[in-house]
Formats: structure tokens, sequence, C-alpha cells
């Protein structure tokens, strides 16, 4: 084969390979609210932190966020959670029937009263959603969120995980992501738009 169409192989095979990580990741901390994949989310019936079975169908009519997370995260996961508990604040009664569904990555450590305990620092909308083992990889797909165990050097492990918050209205469908590090002046407006709250004077 010539080096040209050997070159050019190369070229479609990186592509295909470019295109497929970017249907794969690109929700993953990206926060824009323009054209976003059909069917992400869909249905879920999760055990909650409160102790009791979350249905989705029981949210008609209510917009809520989903963020995918685990309780020993360092420095994402908290920071994420303390901007969201800083956007209800700003919210106000606008964000009173809001919730934010912190769904775990890490079932094995995450048990339902450590997850329960672990966003009590936060906003009282907060809500943990612990899947078992077996739910994880089917929720993480519906939605695109990825997640991989990483192990540490002292023998325990961290976790990769996708970094954005979904955002979606009474009808479950996604409206925008809420990406991690985004200016509050973004965040604030998707928030503002999706519970059809006016955006102050400037």
């Amino acid at each position: 084969m010539k080096k040209s169409g050997l070159f050019s192989l190369v070229l479609v095979a990186a592509a295909a390979i470019i295109a497929a990580v970017l249907m794969t990741f690109g929700l993953q901390g990206s926060g824009t609210s323009g054209k976003l994949t059909a069917d992400i989310g869909g249905p879920f019936k999760l055990m909650s932190s409160n102790g009791a079975v979350i249905d989705s169908t029981t949210l008609k009519g209510k917009p809520y966020a989903v963020y995918f997370g685990f309780t020993h995260c360092p420095e994402v996961c908290p920071t994420t959670m303390a901007e969201m508990t800083e956007a209800y604040e700003k919210l106000g009664d606008a964000a009173k029937d809001f919730t934010t569904f912190f769904v775990t990555v890490d079932p094995e450590r995450d048990t339902v009263e450590f997850l329960h305990d672990y966003l009590l620092t936060f906003d009282k909308r907060f809500v943990g959603l612990v899947p078992t083992m077996e739910e994880l990889p089917v929720i993480a797909k519906n939605f695109r969120a990825v997640y991989e165990k990483v192990p540490t050097s002292d023998g325990s492990y961290t976790m990769n995980h996708t970094a954005s918050v979904y955002l979606f209205d009474g009808d479950g469908k996604l409206t925008a992501t809420l990406g991690y590090g985004e200016p509050e002046k973004a965040r604030m407006a998707k928030l503002r738009k999706l519970l059809g709250v006016a955006s102050p004077a400037s």
C-alpha cells in the first residue's frame, strides 16, 4: 500500500476514535446549554439518603438536577455542592421545590447513612441516591455519565467521574448542564431560566 493511502486510513481511524470519545465524554465538565444530545437521562428508581425509594415518575412537573459524585471526593464534589448551595440561597423561594439529586458512583463506601450525613453539610434540598453495584452502570449509561475506580498509593482508591450537573425541566428533559468551574453568572442564568425566574436588573 502506498504511503498516501496508509496515511489516509490512519486519519479516518483517528477521526472515528475522536468522534467516539466526544460522544462518550462530551458532557464532562462542559456546562454548555446549546444543542444537547437527545435521550440523556430517563426514568430511575433508587434508594435515597432519606431512607425512601425515589421514583422519577413522581417528579412530573418539577424541575430537578442530577449530579454524579462520591463522598470521599477531595475537591470537585464539595466545591460543586457548595456552589449549588449558594445558588439555592440566591434563588430563594423560586427554588423551594427544586431538588438536586447526588448519585454516588461509589456505593461500596457511600451507604445510605453515610451519604445522608455528608449532605447535611449542604442545602436541605440535596437528596442522595444510592444505586446498587448492578444499578450504577445502568443509570450512568442513561445519563452519559462516566466513572472509574483509581487505586491510590495507600492501598485505597479514588474515583474519576463526570463533573457536570445535569438540569432537567418538569417534563424530565435535559435543558442544560453546569460545568465544574463554570462562572457564577452563567450558572445562575441557566438555573433562573430553568425555574422561570427573571434575571436581576444589572
